[in-house]
């Protein structure tokens, strides 16, 4: 092709193309999406499991204020051997309650515990009688709950945060809520963090802001309050899934793979074969010869002694005569706060001898942590302090879910004007993402989702909603296009 006006040759004009599209951030957006929709969904789960869990993390020192009564009597040195208080209970009770258990009183000041087994009582529940060790007075008949015995209100308020008194179909509830509570904590953090690094001072995402108004003060309290709660929700929702029916039963099943388990008390009597093999929950059990409810009282005082004599140091004791033949009796040590006591022995009750030990000094690491952990959640580890701190975090918790709903409303869809806020956290992140993106985040929700069920199922929901409305807001979309002249 030749210039007219210069006469000089112009090599061809190549066919202009459009420059490749450049893919935007996809990682934040679609953190923000995830946070935005577990928020919105699972929160009024999450909501119903902080407040529960709020109550319950003060009902230890409730339950001695309410229970003054049963739990205390005046200041004595006892006088009664166990198997006299146990002869006192046993009058009370009748001969139809089988005697399960006895817990000695562990100060001056308390009244012993004699728990029976009877019809009409729930399972893991039992009917105990309060006796006072200096004269023998019974203070109290109560219902009391599991291996922590807990009183009726604490049980009250338990299966309330547990599973909302609807069984086992309402454990889905709380396993719901502990499984997205550490999900949601975490992705907040990271948001957090991104959010920090924006800000020009570090205080500008920490702190309030108090001077503003409507959404951004609504959303600088909320990522105030999460920077200070994220750490205690994370350990509350991984503490809380080892009691879920679903989540919970992995936990166990990945404890065992790696050795994590707490050393089970042996209760086997040698030489009888119909005795089984011991299990994790072999200390559950008791024994020597005589069933349980048929144990002589006066033997109470002498496994107690032998206990006593090997690792039993405090008073904070269960000992429970053997649930059937072939088994023996257990001592077990239940001292939750710090220094944690939690020794066990086995005795035989015919030949008096020690047929097994547990040493909590001795658990493995993960054995121990699993143990404070536990007691952490419930408040027992460090006391009235521990349960003030449970108390403060669950509230927080709370807070940040209702601070949620807030600032979804003040930029709800509907409103007038839009944009206030700015924009709602996009879908269609993925779309954005490379392909080593989607395979990452195709393999953490296969691996969350398999370990932790209800995730799985509820984050296919999430998607499956998000799909719909994202369909239906673009059909309208077009149906508006199209009747506009």
């Amino acid at each position: 092709m030749t210039d007219t006006l210069t006469g000089t040759d112009v090599p061809p004009a190549s066919d202009p193309s459009p420059p490749p599209p450049r893919r935007g951030p996809w990682f934040g957006p679609l953190l923000r999406r995830l946070h935005f929709y577990a928020g919105l969904l699972v929160g009024p789960f999450i909501l119903v499991a902080a407040t529960s869990g709020a109550l319950y993390a003060l009902t230890p020192a409730i339950e001695q204020v309410v229970y003054d009564q049963e739990l205390h009597a005046p200041v004595a040195d006892p006088v009664l051997t166990l198997g006299e208080q146990i002869e006192v209970a046993q009058g009370e009770v009748g001969a139809d309650a089988a005697l399960t258990a006895v817990r000695p009183a562990p100060e001056p000041g308390d009244t012993t515990r004699v728990m029976f087994a009877e019809d009409g009582l729930g399972p893991s529940e039992s009917r105990a009688i309060f006796v006072d060790p200096a004269t023998g007075e019974v203070r109290g008949d109560l219902t009391v709950y599991g291996s922590s015995g807990a009183l009726p209100l604490r049980t009250w308020i338990s299966n309330l945060h547990r599973s909302l008194h609807l069984g086992d179909p309402g454990r889905l509830y709380s396993e719901l809520a502990a499984s997205w509570l550490g999900i949601v904590a975490v992705v907040g953090l990271v948001l957090w963090i991104n959010r920090l690094r924006a800000a020009r001072r570090a205080a500008g995402a920490v702190r309030p802001k108090r001077k503003a108004t409507g959404y951004r003060r609504l959303l600088s309290w909320h990522t105030a309050t999460g920077a200070v709660v994220v750490l205690g929700a994370v350990f509350l929702s991984v503490t809380g899934i080892t009691w879920s029916q679903h989540g919970g039963g992995n936990v166990g099943e990945l404890r065992s793979e790696l050795g994590w388990t707490t050393p089970a008390l042996d209760t086997r009597l040698s030489g009888d074969p119909s005795a089984g093999g011991a299990d994790e929950h072999a200390e559950h059990g008791g024994g020597s010869s005589a069933p349980t409810g048929a144990a002589n009282p006066a033997t109470f005082d002498a496994v107690l002694a032998i206990a006593q004599g090997i690792n039993v140091n405090t008073g904070e004791v269960e000992i429970k005569p053997p649930a059937e033949p072939g088994l023996a009796w257990t001592v077990q040590e239940n001292k939750s706060d710090v220094p944690t006591e939690a020794d066990a022995v086995a005795v035989d009750g015919t030949t008096m001898q020690v047929v097994h030990r547990t040493d909590f000094a001795s658990f493995p690491l993960p054995a121990k942590l699993t143990t404070w952990g536990i007691d952490l959640h419930m408040g027992l580890l460090f006391g009235l302090a521990n349960q003030l701190v449970l108390f403060v975090l669950a509230l927080g918790i709370g807070a940040m879910v209702v601070l949620g709903y807030l600032m979804w409303w003040k930029r709800r869809p509907t409103r007038e004007p839009r944009g206030i806020g700015g924009p709602a956290p996009r879908r269609g992140a993925l779309q954005d993402a490379p392909w080593w993106g989607l395979l990452l985040v195709a393999a953490v929700a296969l691996v969350v989702g398999t370990f932790l069920p209800l995730v799985g199922y509820t984050l296919v929901a999430f998607v499956v909603v998000d799909v719909v409305v994202g369909l239906v807001r673009a059909r309208r979309a077009g149906q508006e296009a199209g009747a506009t002249p």
